[in-house]
């Protein structure tokens, strides 16, 4: 039996709700199967640690999360805590210190969850993001000069490395060729005439490699418009930094809501820990509540299953969410529904188990 090691970083808002839901589907799976087991650490760290420590994480937090198998995130932010301190000493931090390089996010329409497009079917809305993770648009480099003088100046400066962009690339060409689905690239050339001319001709280089895979680049203006007027042209998606940061969102839109946004954190090496989380920020509005909607957090640990070499497992998990919304008896205020967020997390735990029963009846 294989053992894997998580930190568990619930963080801020309603991250310690949904992502307790989320635990409880990986100790499920881990209880039907006979391969794996799950050992969870806690760390406390986040905008309440701030706000007792004057920092985010511990001094020497990255190198107490080398020791794990990978990190459960839950969300970060909380009023009180400007955004920029919160983001980059928590959460961009991990993905930097660990070259997790690669973000995926799905933007999928699960049975049952609502359609927001006429003329739509429910099949056309199924793309895999691929957003490089690490440098481009956050790379953090840059400058405020003259600070509050009449003539301040900010420089945010983008940072596109030939390893970078080719790495992403690549990447996304190697997920297309398996899932023999097209690559669309995306891109802003006509006005970014340094970067964006630089990621549209490492992404015609790297073409080259991978001739069966049908490719196109849209600028990044006309994919927003597309990915609602035509999205079934989309399949796999690959974009930088920040293009993909947003144009994930409206992917969320696409798919049902925020509520089931995942993402992974991926260093493929796997020389570092990789990173899954729900998208959906610590909602402080609703903390505490007991409303809010786990179904990202449980996705964000299907991945996380997808990860570790269990998709069977993993797509065990998305189908157990499909049926749960297709009954759309237990959901959450966000869908409709009355149950609370450890109601919904029960309910997928009980379809699971009766998904894994039925497929032992069968063998």
């Amino acid at each position: 039996m294989k053992e894997f090691k998580i930190a568990v970083i619930a963080g801020d808002g309603v991250g310690p709700e949904v992502i307790g839901e989320g635990i409880k589907i990986l100790n499920k799976v881990a209880e039907l199967s006979s391969e794996m087991k799950f050992t969870f650490t806690y760390f406390p760290w986040g905008c309440q640690f701030y706000a007792e420590n004057a920092k985010m994480m511990d001094d020497d937090g990255i190198e107490q999360l080398k020791e794990f198998d990978a990190i459960y995130l839950g969300a970060v932010g909380f009023p009180g805590v400007p955004d920029h301190i919160s983001l980059w000493e928590l959460l961009l931090k991990i993905r930097k210190d660990f070259d997790q390089y690669v973000n995926i996010r799905p933007v999928k329409l699960l049975k049952g969850a609502y359609l927001p497009l006429a003329d739509t079917k429910r099949e056309d809305i199924d793309m895999l993001f691929i957003r490089e993770n690490t440098e481009g648009e956050y790379a953090g480099a840059g400058d405020w000069l003259f600070k509050d003088q009449a003539h301040e100046v900010v420089m945010q400066n983008s940072i596109f490395s030939r390893i970078g962009t080719e790495r992403i690339i690549r990447y996304a060409f190697e997920v297309a060729k398996k899932e023999r689905r097209s690559l669309i690239s995306i891109s802003k050339a006509n006005a970014l005439n340094y970067s964006m001319v630089f990621w549209d001709q490492v992404f015609e280089e790297v073409s080259a490699d991978y001739p069966e895979v049908e490719t196109a680049s849209y600028l990044v203006d006309a994919a927003a418009m597309l990915m609602i007027k035509d999205p079934k042209r989309f399949e796999v998606v690959v974009t930088s930094n920040l293009f993909g940061d947003i144009l994930t969102d409206l992917g969320a839109a696409l798919a049902g809501g925020i509520g089931l946004a995942a993402g992974a954190n991926i260093n493929p090496e796997r020389k570092y820990p990789s990173m899954f989380e729900p998208i959906h920020g610590s909602a402080p509005d609703i903390a505490g509540r007991g409303i809010a909607n786990p179904l990202a957090a449980i996705w964000s640990a299907s991945q996380m299953l997808d990860f570790f070499g269990y998709e069977d497992y993993g797509r065990m998990v998305l189908e157990a969410m499909e049926q749960l919304l297709e009954e759309k008896e237990i959901l959450t205020p966000d869908m409709g529904g009355a149950a609370s967020t450890s109601e919904v997390g029960d309910k997928v735990v009980d379809l699971i188990g009766s998904a894994v029963a039925s497929f032992s009846l069968k063998m």
